[in-house]
């Protein structure tokens, strides 16, 4: 078949394609970038400090190095590396204490005094005369731990100045107020094993008194339920800990080669430890013999909580990674094969789980962002609300505690608020715009119902309390 005839348009584009490319060989721009990226190149490498030789490619003088997250390589993640975020490192407007170290000697495994384990300027037996003078003047510390029960109206519940402090350096993890009819006082725990104590009704100073007694990020604070004077911490370094009021030292309770991730007491029983080590295991320590009574390995992975019944102290329950919260009969719990009473399963970690007041409810945490909340005969009633736990690496991970009855939870939120889940699904906030960190840890008071304290992950605390 014959070629078509180039028309006048055709004839002209290949001439003008033909004319372009004569001029570039002339010009030798082709060789001329092919010398421009060359020399482009050459001065990269310079500037980053190789020699170059005209036989030899520009070799690094160190190692590749692959780094792998602690994650896929199965191992725990480092409390430690975290900084928090900057809004949360900010003082507090008011009540700083005097001195906030920045960096907090090595404490012994051997007995300490109170004043080896003060950071201050100087060290004064005002805190050990408050809490002797508690013990002294409240019956709660004969007793034991029990909840007021006592009704609170939301809208009559506000934030002071005076009643904001930045504490202590660090992130806060653990909150606890002292059980005490007519005072406040808050114990609260951080990332560098400092345990402070905030007396709020202290008269004269700023209340703040700041120990050393671990040198890892606190994972529990129990108050002794029978004896105010004598408040157990454990670590993630293997220590359980007991600051003695009355003997004014710091006691090695239980060294353990793993990690400690939570601690708490049993309500009726003076003597034991609850805690927990490693992927599952639960021990119960003898403080009187010095040794562990029992121990059972209840989950897959670490225990981040534990909690008692406060009707009836038989049962516990435990929260944890593996994605669970299981509520154990402690008659009844098999050393070898232990067989939980009931199981409330979420999709990730669950962080928290407690009982209500009366002890016929429990709230569970998970970072699948729900907020489970089980009632009725034997627990069979379960519901979930959505809540946004996604707390990220630098905030403490959300925990959601019961009120002053069975009605309501506080967890914190990210918009620096503290919000408040009814039982029914219904949820409400606490907002001050003096809240300027978000809360991460809440305690209540449980003899004083509208007093709230929230800590964040700069030290601070924030104390509601009822108008």
């Amino acid at each position: 078949m014959a070629s078509q005839p180039l028309t006048e348009y055709e004839r002209k584009r290949l001439e003008n394609i033909k004319r372009n490319a004569e001029m570039m060989a002339s010009l030798k721009l082709q060789s001329k970038a092919v010398e421009l990226n060359s020399a482009i190149k050459r001065d990269r490498i310079e500037k980053k400090g190789y020699k170059i030789t005209p036989d030899k490619k520009p070799k690094s003088e160190t190692p590749v190095i692959m780094r792998r997250s602690l994650r896929t390589r199965g191992l725990p993640p480092d409390p430690s590396t975290a900084k928090g975020l900057e809004d949360d490192q900010m003082p507090a407007p008011l009540k700083t204490p005097s001195t906030i170290p920045s960096k907090v000697p090595i404490a012994r495994l051997g007995p300490l005094s109170f004043e080896e384990a003060y950071i201050g300027d100087s060290y004064d037996r005002v805190l050990i005369d408050s809490v002797m003078d508690m013990l002294d003047n409240t019956s709660l510390g004969k007793k034991g731990l029990v909840g007021s029960g006592g009704s609170f109206d939301l809208d009559s519940m506000v934030l002071k100045e005076e009643n904001i402090a930045r504490v202590m350096p660090g992130k806060i993890l653990h909150l606890r107020f002292f059980p005490c009819d007519d005072r406040s006082m808050i114990v609260a725990g951080n990332k560098f094993g400092n345990i402070v104590f905030w007396d709020v009704d202290s008269e004269g100073s700023d209340g703040i008194y700041l120990y050393q007694p671990h040198t890892a990020p606190i994972s529990g604070i129990s108050i002794q339920p029978f004896n105010l004077s004598k408040v157990f911490s454990s670590c993630y370094a293997g220590l359980v800990r007991l600051l003695d009021f009355e003997k004014e030292s710091v006691d090695l309770v239980h060294s353990s080669d793993n990690v400690i991730f939570s601690l708490s007491q049993r309500p009726q029983d003076a003597n034991s430890v609850y805690f927990s080590e490693g992927h599952g295991l639960l021990n119960v320590w003898d403080t009187r013999a010095g040794k562990s009574s029992r121990s059972w390995v209840l989950h897959d992975d670490r225990i981040n909580t534990i909690d008692f019944n406060p009707e009836n102290t038989n049962l516990m329950v435990t929260s944890s990674t593996d994605g669970s919260a299981c509520i154990w009969d402690l008659r009844k719990i098999n050393a070898g094969r232990p067989k939980n009473l009931m199981v409330v399963n979420h999709k990730r970690a669950v962080h928290s789980a407690y009982f209500s007041p009366t002890g016929n409810c429990l709230a569970t945490t998970s970072i699948d962002n729900n907020v489970g909340i089980i009632s009725g005969a034997d627990f069979m009633d379960k519901s979930v609300v959505y809540h946004n736990n996604q707390t990220g690496r630098w905030i403490s991970s959300f925990r959601a505690i019961w009120g002053w009855d069975d009605s309501s939870l506080f967890i914190g939120s990210m918009k620096r608020e503290v919000d408040v889940i009814s039982v029914e699904g219904s949820t409400r906030s606490l907002q001050s715009s003096d809240m300027s960190a978000i809360p991460c840890r809440l305690a209540v008071h449980p003899q004083k119902v509208g007093t709230l304290a929230a800590a964040t992950s700069g030290g601070q605390i924030y104390l509601w309390t009822q108008s």
